[in-house]
């Protein structure tokens, strides 16, 4: 994951919770960034507890999980 300020941070796991998520059906929206987090966090990824943080964090995870289905959407016109 890449921030706002070009720091990065590496999750575990990211790639097989947006497939899940994907598979279930999920929108992309607030209530999926924050299961998104709580699926990190399942999966023992440190995750700040500063909510100006986890709001970024969300902001993020919320991107690429657009990302990722746009991804999927492009692949299925191929």
């Amino acid at each position: 994951m890449k921030f706002a300020d070009d720091t990065q941070a590496g999750v575990f796991g990211l790639d097989e919770i947006l497939a899940e998520l994907h598979a279930e059906d999920r929108k992309a929206n607030d209530a999926t960034a924050e299961e998104i987090i709580t699926r990190l966090e399942a999966m023992k990824n440190y995750i700040p507890s500063s909510g100006r943080v986890r709001r970024e964090y969300a902001y993020i995870l919320l991107k690429e999980y657009k990302k990722y289905l746009k991804d999927r959407t492009d692949e299925r016109k191929k």
